[in-house]
C-alpha cells in the first residue's frame, strides 16, 4: 500500500474572494480527513492575485484546529523568506497544540519579482543550507543560548521540496524528499545515492507529487489556463470554468503555453488513474504520493479525490 496525501494552494475561483478561498481550503481539509487521506498540506505564494495561500503556518493552524486525525503541514514554507528562529517557533507552537500531527515541508523558492523579494527582505537563497541547519538545531535544544522553547520536544515531520538542488539538500541533511516534474526519476536517484541518515530520518523517504484527476482531462483546464495566463500577462488569475476557457480565442503563444501546462497531468477513469499512479510508484519507488488538482467546480474536485482512495493508495486518518 502507498500513502496518499493532498496539497492545496487555496486558489481563488472566478467571482470568489480570497477569504472564501481560504474557508474552502479548511472545509476541503475536513473532507479529506473524512475520506481518509494521510496528510493535508498548504502552500506559500506572495502577492499572487489568484492564490489566497500566502501564510501557510497560519492556515495550517486553522486546518489543524478544524480536524482531529489527518496530518497537517506545509508544502511548503519557503525558508529564504523567513528567519529560522521564527519558523521553529511557529511549528513548535503548532506541534504543541496538535502533537503528532504536524509536518514542516520546506522549500528554497524566492518571491516571483524583485518587488516581492524586497518586501520580504530577501535577495537570494545562497545561505539556504545554513538556514536549514539553524532551523533544525532549534528542535534539538537551541543554538548558542537561543531557544525556540515550544519547538523543543515537539518535533514535526520535516520534508524538503525538490526545486533545483533540493534533492541533494534533502539527502545531505537526511530529510524526506518531496519531488515532482518531468525529471522526477533522476532527482530520486540523486537523493537515494547521496542520502545520509540523520536523527530526522534513518532511511530515504520519497514523496512524489502529481497533478491527478479522476475524470475528464477537462478538470485540469482551469488551472492550465491560469498558468498560461500568468506566463503571458504576468499574473495568475482566478480559475474560470473549463467551458469558458475552451471557448476562448487564444493567441499562438497562449495556446502553446496552455497545452504545455496540461502535459504531465494524470487523468482518466478510476482504473486508468490507478494504473498511472502504480506506474509512477514503480518508476520512482515512492513511499507516498502527494496529489494536487485545482478545477473550478468544487463538487467535481471532491468527487475526483473520493475516487482516488482505494486499497492500493490509502491514507490513515480515517476513523
Amino acid at each position: 500500500m502507498t500513502r496518499l496525501s493532498i496539497l492545496d494552494r487555496s486558489l481563488v475561483r472566478q467571482g470568489q474572494s480570497p477569504a472564501q478561498a481560504l474557508r474552502d481550503t479548511v472545509r476541503f481539509a475536513r473532507q479529506a480527513e473524512e475520506l481518509g487521506y494521510h496528510r493535508f498540506w498548504v502552500a506559500e505564494h506572495h502577492s499572487v492575485p489568484g492564490v489566497a495561500g500566502a501564510a501557510p503556518t497560519v492556515l495550517a493552524a486553522a486546518i489543524a484546529a478544524a480536524t482531529s486525525r489527518i496530518r497537517v503541514g506545509t508544502g511548503g514554507v519557503m525558508l529564504p523568506n523567513h528567519r529560522p528562529l521564527v519558523v521553529a517557533e511557529q511549528f513548535g507552537v503548532l506541534g504543541a497544540l496538535h502533537p503528532g500531527r504536524i509536518d514542516m515541508g520546506l522549500g528554497r523558492s524566492l518571491g516571483f519579482t524583485g518587488g516581492i523579494r524586497k518586501a520580504l527582505g530577501v535577495e537570494d537563497a545562497d545561505d539556504f543550507n545554513d538556514r536549514l541547519t539553524e532551523l533544525l538545531g532549534y528542535f534539538d535544544g537551541g543554538l548558542q543560548g537561543v531557544h525556540a522553547h515550544a519547538a523543543e520536544g515537539s518535533r514535526p515531520e520535516v520534508f524538503m521540496l525538490a526545486v533545483g538542488a533540493g534533492a541533494a539538500v534533502a539527502a545531505v541533511h537526511g530529510l524526506p524528499l518531496v519531488i515532482g516534474g518531468p525529471r522526477v526519476r533522476e532527482g530520486v536517484e540523486t537523493y537515494r545515492a547521496a542520502f545520509r541518515p540523520s536523527s530526522w530520518t534513518a532511511a530515504p523517504y520519497v514523496v512524489v507529487a502529481a497533478n491527478v484527476a479522476v475524470g475528464s482531462s477537462r478538470l485540469h483546464v482551469p488551472e492550465a489556463w491560469a498558468t498560461a495566463h500568468s506566463r503571458t500577462r504576468g499574473f495568475f488569475p482566478p480559475l474560470r470554468p473549463a467551458e469558458e476557457v475552451l471557448a476562448m480565442e487564444m493567441t499562438g503563444r497562449e495556446r502553446a503555453l496552455f497545452e504545455e501546462s496540461l502535459k504531465g497531468h494524470i487523468s482518466g477513469t478510476k482504473e486508468e488513474v490507478d494504473l498511472a499512479l502504480r506506474s509512477l510508484v514503480d518508476l520512482t519507488g515512492a513511499d507516498e504520493v502527494l496529489v494536487t488538482m485545482n478545477t473550478f467546480d468544487l463538487d467535481e474536485r471532491l468527487e475526483s479525490y473520493r475516487q482516488l482512495i482505494n486499497p492500493t493508495f490509502v491514507g490513515n486518518s480515517a476513523p
